[in-house]
């Protein structure tokens, strides 16, 4: 492969104008294609099926005709002021008015008055009112919406509080905007300090915006055919910008240390994409597993989600290893630091004779021949000390206290996790300056804690003898059933085999006791059928919300079992090591818990909240910790990848196990830090985000980064490593023959000719070092 990768580069570097307008006509095309799309629309598919509420949910569709179970509802909550009662003549008038205005609108289905469905609070201080759309909320216009707003403005202004939740009129949560923004430019300023060129920090970030713009416009181009949308390339965007950057930046790395090894540029883009690029395909194809992997989930939407973002990590895996070879072809020399560039000309030559950021200097001559330094099989083992290598040497002293110092760390912060609790945080959860929340509390203060977290429960009465009769018996047994409030009349389909009703608990709908509410009507349900001939299924956004917990937290299991498993086959081969894949696999495990403890203590039990602007402690919601492992098991193979193929190189080519974790820290540490650095720049910015779905991913992501990158890979590994000496790089005979062979510490270009003793590679610089 390393010989393969090593042509490509080279091919790419030598045609470079070809390769930059190929990838420019392509994001044109799909460009092109995206805006000439028709819209995506929701294809029909359930969120989750199979669990019984989205089973409810359908059954719902299917008996009342005319009946969109996902359209847009705004619940509009009036509080009168102290001392009077919205069934005053002058706030019975306003609410009136508002409803009728509401109703009037060409997109709503209907708008019910408090005071024709009994939506009044006992002590008459609050109602709401019902407003039910026919689209979805991201299908209503913002002049759909501006009647419906003017008529609330207007009861307002006649003394009422009025406060309104639900999805028609609520802001639509937004992972990107400044919060990317701020993330792309802290990475900016990283690539800088580590590479010390402009043109080295903006080669990354131009490359990963490319690949980004290519994947969405794919995405958004094959939208209407597959049913996908700019909500399914959420994941695609975040993670095809953060592989984008990291694999640019290690191929732009090795380019640079194989110029300070005397190469010329052509050769150096060649050695840097068939070495730095072997690693690069192997790491994009853990994360590709991670994600494709999310199918076995069994949500339709992760399944799209994990796809699309894996078809973004393919594009980026491309644009290092052809644009990037090619972006170094047209500025060769621009990408180095400026110290190297003066040494370059101080020697009266191109900057590539010249030391680099702590690789040690090998001089060339016209034979090709190594002069100064050492060279061991094509490692520098004479190259002087810099950060990474020091602190391999402080591990390496005391490999023990190192190991134990970060199981006992990362297991303490794991702890949390096994009281993790799953659910779908709602209005609860937002700010209390939102309308949103203030419409929850209202509802809770007026009506009681479960009236946000109602039961749907559906009646499918076709097998009974008497339809009626049935249905009054479920709902009386229900009504009955302690835990519960109040049970609302059925309302019967146009055949009258089909019945609705609702059921509020007496606790909120992210309790324990609503939960445990839920499985005791459920377990009643079979002595209910057979005494009554119909049968019912429990459903509802509370329901939905418990049912979905219950599912992905059973498939979290079996999801990291796939993607573990795959990845040890892969990094198997890989390093041709047993005990090398086991412990990447445990030092995921390691992290991945820690983060989800972290996010538990912070987010569900609430320690340190407030610092981080959440108002409200509560349950996690339930696809954050597939997330979580999802894109975290991605990232942390690459940060493996990266780091120990560089120790693998080092071994191959001849040094020991010890020295050989020297040299990986010393030529690929840097890079593994600035690289997680950006990682966790770009996630901390999700933290600032008024949304808390969207603060509780960023801040999990951003932990997670921290305690992989700088916990597991900078110690945990050379920790292990230093222990088991050679025996890290064992393979059983047996398996040694059974796994395929691919060179990916590029022992198959040492045979190649290298150096300008080569005619093509001999040829001036075409360009003048750039001045930055």
């Amino acid at each position: 492969m390393a010989t393969f990768l090593y042509r490509m580069g080279r091919t790419a570097f030598q045609r470079r104008w070809l390769v930059t307008l190929l990838w420019v006509l392509l994001l044109g095309a799909v460009g092109l294609g995206a805006a000439k799309a028709p819209a995506s629309s929701d294809d029909g598919t359930s969120f989750m099926p199979g669990i019984e509420a989205q089973k409810a949910f359908d059954l719902i569709g299917e008996r009342f005709p005319g009946t969109d179970v996902n359209g847009a509802s705004a619940r509009i909550v009036f509080v009168a002021p102290d001392g009077q009662q919205v069934t005053g003549s002058g706030n019975r008038a306003a609410i009136d008015g508002l409803v009728a205005k509401a109703a009037d609108e060409p997109e709503v289905a209907n708008a019910v008055s408090p005071f024709t469905a009994g939506a009044v609070s006992k002590d008459g201080s609050t109602a709401y009112a019902t407003v039910n759309f026919k689209v979805q909320a991201g299908d209503l216009t913002d002049a759909d919406k501006a009647v419906l707003e003017k008529a609330i403005d207007d009861a307002r202004d006649s003394g009422l509080t009025v406060e309104v939740g639900g999805d028609a009129l609520a802001g639509q949560p937004a992972a990107g905007g400044s919060a990317e923004a701020v993330g792309i430019a802290l990475a900016a300023v990283v690539l800088l300090i580590t590479f010390g060129s402009l043109a080295a920090a903006g080669l990354p970030l131009l490359t990963a915006v490319v690949g980004v713009g290519v994947s969405m416009a794919s995405i958004l181009a094959l939208g209407s055919v597959f049913g996908l949308s700019l909500t399914t390339g959420t994941l695609a965007t975040m993670l095809g910008l953060a592989v984008g950057i990291d694999y640019a930046l290690f191929v732009v790395s090795r380019y640079r240390e194989e110029r300070a090894g005397g190469h010329a540029p052509r050769e150096a883009a060649g050695l840097a994409t068939g070495t730095a690029g072997s690693a690069v395909v192997f790491a994009g194809l853990t994360v590709v597993i991670a994600l494709a992997g999310l199918s076995v989930v069994g949500v339709p939407m992760l399944t799209k989600m994990g796809l699309c973002a894996a078809g973004a990590v393919v594009v980026a895996v491309l644009v290092a290893l052809t644009l990037v070879p090619a972006l170094l072809g047209m500025w060769p020399n621009a990408v180095l630091s400026r110290a190297t560039r003066k040494r370059g000309r101080a020697a009266g030559r191109p900057a590539e004779a010249a030391n680099d950021g702590g690789v040690g200097y090998r001089a060339t001559d016209n034979t090709g021949t190594h002069n100064g330094g050492t060279d061991n099989g094509g490692t520098d083992n004479g190259s002087a000390d810099n950060g990474g290598s020091r602190w391999a040497r402080f591990v390496l002293r005391r490999p023990v206290a190192v190991l134990v110092a970060c199981v006992a760390g990362l297991g303490v912060l794991a702890l949390p996790a096994a009281s993790l609790e799953m659910g779908m945080p709602g209005a609860e959860s937002k700010p209390v300056s939102s309308t949103e929340r203030r419409a929850y509390d209202a509802l809770a203060d007026g009506f009681g804690a479960g009236f946000n977290g109602p039961l749907t429960i559906v009646v499918d009465a076709k097998g009974a003898a008497d339809a009626k009769a049935a249905v009054n018996e479920i709902a009386k047994k229900i009504g009955a059933t302690r835990g519960v409030v109040s049970v609302s009349p059925a309302q019967f389909n146009p055949a009258g085999d089909t019945a609705l009703f609702s059921a509020v608990p007496t606790a909120g709908p992210n309790t324990e006791d609503t939960k445990n509410l839920v499985k005791t009507i459920r377990s009643e349900r079979a002595d209910l059928e057979g005494a009554t001939g119909a049968t019912f299924e429990v459903t509802g956004s509370t329901a939905m919300n418990i049912d979905i917990a219950v599912a992905l937290q059973d498939a979290l299991v079996p999801y990291l079992t796939v993607i573990v498993v795959l990845a040890l086959i892969l990094l198997l081969v890989v390093f041709r090591s047993l005990l090398v894949p086991v412990k990447a696999a445990f030092g995921f495990l390691l992290s991945v818990l820690a983060a989800l403890g972290a996010v538990v203590a912070v987010f569900q039990w609430g320690w340190g909240a407030e610092l981080l602007g959440v108002e409200q402690a509560g349950p996690i919601m339930s696809l954050m910790p597939i997330f979580l492992v999802g894109i975290v098991f991605g990232l942390a193979m690459d940060y493996e990848v990266f780091l120990v193929a560089r120790m693998r190189e080092a071994y191959v080519h001849g040094d020991r196990a010890p020295q050989a974790v020297v040299t990986g820290f010393r030529h690929s540490a840097r890079v593994v830090v600035a690289a997680a650095v950006i990682m966790i720049a770009v996630f901390s910015g999700f933290i600032a985000s008024g949304e808390s779905m969207i603060k509780t991913i960023g801040f999990g992501l951003a932990v997670a980064v921290l305690f992989d990158a700088f916990v597991v890979r900078m110690a945990l590994v050379p920790a292990v490593l230093a222990l088991l000496g050679d025996k890290a790089w064992w393979l059983p005979g047996w398996l040694d023959r059974l796994l395929p062979r691919v060179d990916v510490e590029g022992s198959g270009l040492a045979a190649s000719p290298t150096g300008p003793t080569r005619p093509e590679d001999s040829e001036p610089t075409h360009q003048e070092p750039a001045r930055v």
